[in-house]
This record gives structure tokens, sequence and C-alpha cells, in this order.
């Protein structure tokens, strides 16, 4: 596609090259790198005169993400980019969402206006929305197209898992849940969770297929993973021996994967919208997709 351009930060260098091969869209190069103070260093080498430049970058570690991302989108269009793109597999800041106590930043809104500063469009890949209903409530760029892993997930389900039943972990998730057990032609059960703390949740489970069956438990963000072990340690209470986890994107810290696995996880899965070791679906065909719509 001769009018646009795509680049990526230094994390995403191989997963932007498989948008680029999907999307047809060519590879643009940059130089980037930090001073020893840890300044950073933007150098776009590729010609983007009357392209639209695309920006391939998961926001995971946002704080210090955020400010190369933004130097380098203002630098392509001081070079002449017509348009800038971010395609944002993982879109942060998304939780706080209202003022809970008084002082509080609504980061979202604040995060929001920030980058629609100096962005065009954005696509992204199941944000955390809760009291927003779409992007366009907070974010003044369009389009911003959100998309969902769902068909991803379901393959994954159907190809790796005999006699699944998912599992969400709340009522906000019941739509996306039921369209993923839809795809992958399971049943679905949604439990209650009560959140005490940033780290600390109870859940409640409702009743229970038989022990022959795989849970599955799915869930947007797994990052403490205090969600996923409240419902694991019940699962095995009662007697299911192969439980798996699926997350869309690994905000793991740095004991999530062990305490999910010491929990009874057989499997702990998520997708690639952030490089971890446990990526086994691929949505850079689902990002493809969506930057596509963006041009």
């Amino acid at each position: 596609m001769e009018n646009a351009i795509l680049f990526s930060m230094p994390d995403q260098t191989q997963f932007a090259r498989m948008v680029a091969e999907k999307s047809t869209i060519a590879l643009g190069y940059t130089e980037q790198r930090k001073f020893p103070d840890g300044e950073s260093y933007i150098r776009i080498i590729s010609d983007v005169t009357n392209k639209t430049a695309i920006i391939v970058c998961s926001l995971n570690d946002p704080n210090d993400k955020l400010l190369p991302l933004m130097f380098m989108a203002q630098t392509l269009r001081e070079l002449g980019a017509k348009k800038i793109c971010l395609a944002l597999p993982y879109l942060p800041y998304m939780r706080q969402d209202k003022r809970f106590h008084p002082g509080e930043a609504i980061t979202s809104i604040l995060f929001a206006r920030f980058v629609s500063k100096w962005a065009d469009a954005l696509v992204t890949i199941d944000p955390h929305l809760h009291r927003f209903h779409s992007l366009n409530e907070i974010y003044s760029v369009r389009p911003a197209h959100v998309l969902h892993a769902t068909k991803e997930i379901a393959r994954w389900i159907r190809q790796n898992a005999a006699s699944p039943f998912l599992i969400g972990p709340d009522e906000e998730s019941r739509q996306w849940v039921a369209e993923i057990a839809h795809q992958a032609n399971a049943p679905f059960i949604i439990c209650e969770k009560a959140r005490l703390g940033d780290t600390t949740v109870t859940v409640s489970l409702p009743e229970l297929p038989d022990l022959n069956t795989v849970p599955i438990l799915i869930d947007d963000i797994i990052s403490s993973g205090a969600s996923m072990l409240a419902t694991l340690r019940q699962l095995i209470e009662k007697g299911f021996k192969q439980p798996v986890c699926i997350g869309v994107h690994a905000l793991f810290n740095s004991t999530t994967e062990q305490n999910l696995r010491l929990a009874g996880a057989s499997k702990i899965i998520t997708c690639n919208t952030i490089t971890h070791a446990t990526n086994e679906i691929d949505i850079t065909g689902l990002i493809a997709t969506g930057i596509m719509q963006l041009l």
C-alpha cells in the first residue's frame, strides 16, 4: 500500500513485521535509543511525505513508553506525514474511570485527552471498558476502533480443549464470554466477584457441570491474577483437575504465572498483545485488519 507506512517501537519489531506482511503495508525504519541519562533519541529514516503513518506500540509499562511514542508521532507529522494512526494492541489507563475518593485523578480521561492531541486515529484490542461504553466517550480521535479477540480465543479452545466449559470473572464479562462460548460451541458460566483491594477479591461460583469437563477461565487482563487464583482454588477443591487460564493481555507481575500454576492451572495462555512466554494466540491478523479500517 503506497500511501501508508508502518513503524514500531523497539520491543515490538517482530510483531510489527508480521502485521506489515498481513496488511501489505511497507515497514518504516527508525533509529531509537536512550542517552545515558535515560532521555530518548528518535530518528525517522524512511520518507513519510504525504503518507499515513501507523505506529505499532503495545502500552504496557505506559509511563516508560508514552513519551517516546509521542516524540515519534510528532516527528512524523513534522516530516510531512498526512495522518498519524496508533495501533495499540494493549491500551492502558482504563481502570480509573471515576473519582472514587476526593482528590483522585481520573486518569482514563486525562490519558485520552493527551493521546488525542497528537494522534488522528487509533485501533486497540479489548480495552478494559467499564463505566465508559465506548472509547469515543473519552478519545476525540476518529476513528477509535475497538477490536475483540473472541474469534482467535475460540479457535484456540476448539483446537486444544476437549469438553470445555468457559468461566467469566464477573457480570461485566458476560457478553464477551458468551460470544467466545458461542464460537467455541461450549457452555459457559459467570462468577460473582467482589473486589476488596488492588490484589484481593472474593469469587462466588454458580452451579458447575460434571467433573469430566475442562474449566477454562477467561479474562481480558491477567495482572496479579487474583480473580483467577480465587476461582482456581475453588475449582480444585471441587475436584476439577485440569483448569486452563486464558487472558488477552499478559500484564503479569513477577509471581503471577508461578502462583497460577501452584494453584492448579494446567495451562496459562495469552494473546500476543504483550510479549510474554505464555503467548499462544496470535492477534497480528486482527490488528492488520483493524489498521486497514483506519486507512
